[in-house]
């Protein structure tokens, strides 16, 4: 209408500030973990070589999460799991699945998906859609990260496209408030120093993620994983 100012006479942008005094009050509340001490909720990365077992370790992860019952000895608090398993198929999964179990029956409230769209398609709409059906889930898994990137823009640098991706995904992770892990793959080099720096792609994807893990051996035909 005509009573409304100009654009022109905007307020002015101001920063939303607190008091070191107002935040130490303020009532926080902890970060939620799904595993304790390992996976909280927000972005985490797991990264590693391929064929390293780590299909079959989010696969665990999955069960155990469910089930309430331990993940590498460290105690989960249960709820429901989705595993975007996008360079699986059901075959493959039920004979993994079925080994872990190792006879007991699989526990309610885990779901697959084989196939899903990538973040410029639709990936969102469909995670916020299931979540939406199913409340009560905790922990999203995306094997790998690489299936559901989008495409490439013109003219943004490989940093600022890793960045805004994986920022993407850790802001639709802290605004659900769910665990997303996504499955990533390690550059071939060996960094004995620093093994976060073997994670693939920029720093814009480890700067983005509130955890990341690192899966390696000494000799890839090794029993043990580090």
């Amino acid at each position: 209408g005509d009573d409304e100012p100009p654009p022109s006479a905007a307020a002015p942008l101001v920063l939303d500030t607190i008091s070191a005094a107002e935040l130490q009050k303020k009532d926080i509340p902890p970060i939620r973990f799904i595993v304790d001490k390992l996976l909280p909720v927000g972005l985490n990365i797991l990264a590693s070589p391929p064929k390293y077992g780590k299909s079959w370790m989010v696969l665990d992860l999955c069960i155990s999460s469910a089930s309430g019952g331990r993940f590498l000895g460290y105690a989960t608090n249960k709820c429901e799991c989705l595993y975007l398993a996008l360079e699986d198929s059901e075959r493959r999964l039920k004979e993994r699945m079925n080994k872990l179990l190792a006879g007991k029956d699989a526990p309610a409230g885990f779901h697959f998906a084989v196939a899903a769209r990538d973040m410029d398609n639709g990936l969102f709409d469909q995670m916020e859609a299931f979540l939406q059906e199913h409340p009560n889930v905790g922990l999203v898994v995306i094997d790998t990260f690489q299936k559901i990137r989008g495409a490439i823009k013109v003219r943004e640098g490989a940093y600022a496209s890793d960045y805004r991706e994986a920022g993407a995904l850790k802001a639709f992770a802290d605004t659900r408030g769910i665990c997303l892990l996504l499955v990533h793959h390690l550059r071939k080099m060996k960094d004995s120093d620093d093994p976060f720096n073997m994670i693939s792609g920029t720093t814009g994807i480890s700067g983005a993620a509130d955890t990341m893990l690192v899966l390696i051996k000494e000799k890839r035909g090794d029993e043990h994983a580090t």
